[in-house]
């Protein structure tokens, strides 16, 4: 990963930086190797994100749609 430091400002190019580190899920993945994850905690951490994507794309369809999922 590379950013590039214009006129002298060092500020902007560490805020775009932090911006890629963001984007690219780095941070979340620091937090997740902090400590040891057994591999039934994992999965059931992957598999409640998954209930709550599904979950959100029913939401978002139901709104397209207009019809109200309850």
């Amino acid at each position: 990963m590379q950013i590039m430091v214009r006129d002298n400002n060092v500020d902007q190019a560490l805020r775009a930086l932090k911006k890629k580190l963001q984007r690219e899920g780095v941070y979340r993945e620091m937090k997740l190797r902090r400590h040891y994850e057994k591999p039934s905690e994992k999965r059931a951490r992957e598999k409640a994100a998954a209930v709550r994507r599904a979950r959100k794309m029913d939401r978002k369809r139901a709104e397209r749609d207009g019809t109200v999922a309850r």
